[in-house]
């Protein structure tokens, strides 16, 4: 039997499309649909209606003129998996040991028996998935996946009805995608082996053939390359599953679209997770040298895009006068994360924490506020 969900979620961003239909008296009022978008690592100084000047988010900026903007709002922790896992199941982290930062191979850090908000809307009748980054595990015990098989332990059994994620960051393997519980594209003929503890034999590495890199570390990230990307352990096989940075914002994209065409007649929750921007930053082409401030602006341009998209998918469909869209990050920000890729360098004035102390993995403000009145 599944524990209680304690209601109360620690990190929102922006509010919109609050169901208006319901407002109207010539209709007969819907349940609304619910749609969560979880940025990673974005700063709200990275936003321009929180007076972020640098880079441009007109589309983030329609969405939060247009629904409520929140002014004192902090994630539950500064990094990702603990305040994730706050989020899915209303319990702070710090409550539930082995909550940290999870690796590539964690097992599946929310248990099967645990209630989360995805049971919530399951058994309030609505269709539920998660699409994009997830970074708290899959498989029932850390180390011991089957990667070629499929996992005993996963996303289904936390109430998503349709799960298409990467298993944890972008920058650690095993850089292919899940869905539903399995390997997407699989080839059997190329079977996929990860460790975290040494590399496979004949297999190159960041850190012994820089040669072969088109990204190159800051600190740690001397694994294996994927997409001429080193990245955060080993990883052997499965070519054809793997991912390539450059297409994954629209291959979430299209997921999530598509999850909504399938379930326009009924009551749908998502949660839809953003890469960006993440490390390793990686946009697609369209929007290299766009920003002016190097790969983490051009990223940050990149979410903004997907954020318009999906949400002129929801006119398209007529879903979005019913459709409650929350936008949040799941901690404060970041520029040097692993890679050099000159977001120090070109940061120049602008202000991703805004006025605050601290970043990413610290104790200061700056890691957990994602919201603010003014900076």
């Amino acid at each position: 039997m599944k524990s209680t969900l304690i209601v109360g979620i620690g990190a929102s961003l922006l509010t919109a499309g609050i169901a208006k239909a319901q407002q109207r008296q010539d209709i007969t009022p819907r349940t609304p649909n619910v749609l969560f978008i979880y940025a990673d690592d974005l700063g709200y100084g990275d936003l321009e209606c929180y007076d972020g000047t640098q880079v441009k988010t007109p589309n983030i900026n329609r969405l939060a003129k247009n629904g409520i903007r929140f002014t004192n709002a902090h994630a539950t922790a500064s990094t990702s998996t603990p305040s994730r896992y706050s989020m899915l199941t209303g319990e702070y982290a710090w409550r539930r040991p082995g909550t940290d930062i999870a690796a590539g191979n964690a097992g599946m850090i929310i248990r099967p028996e645990r209630y989360t908000i995805a049971d919530m809307f399951k058994n309030a009748g609505y269709a539920t998935a998660a699409i994009g980054k997830w970074h708290l595990g899959l498989g029932d015990k850390a180390g011991e996946q089957d990667w070629n098989a499929p996992l005993p332990t996963a996303l289904g059994d936390l109430g998503f009805d349709y799960s298409y994620i990467m298993a944890a960051t972008a920058d650690r393997v095993p850089c292919v995608f899940i869905e539903n519980g399995q390997v997407a594209n699989y080839d059997p003929d190329t079977p996929i082996y990860v460790s975290y503890q040494k590399n496979f034999p004949g297999e190159p590495t960041g850190k012994d053939n820089p040669e072969l890199l088109r990204m190159h570390p800051s600190v740690g990230h001397a694994g294996s390359i994927v997409n001429g990307v080193p990245r955060i352990g080993f990883q052997k096989g499965g070519k054809a599953a793997q991912w390539r940075d450059e297409d994954m914002a629209q291959l979430f994209l299209q997921k999530a679209k598509q999850f909504v065409v399938d379930n326009k007649e009924r009551p749908f929750f998502l949660y839809y997770g953003l890469h960006q921007p993440h490390v390793p930053r990686v946009p697609n082409e369209r929007f290299i040298g766009k920003s002016g401030m190097g790969p983490r602006g051009d990223v940050i341009l990149e979410a903004d895009w997907c954020v318009d998209e999906f949400l002129k998918e929801l006119d398209r469909l007529g879903l979005a006068e019913n459709t409650i869209v929350i936008l949040t990050s799941d901690n404060g920000p970041v520029l040097d994360d692993g890679y050099k890729d000159q977001a120090v360098e070109l940061v120049g004035k602008h202000r991703p924490a805004g006025p605050l102390r601290g970043w990413k993995t610290t104790m200061y403000d700056g890691g957990v506020q994602i919201g603010r009145a003014h900076v």
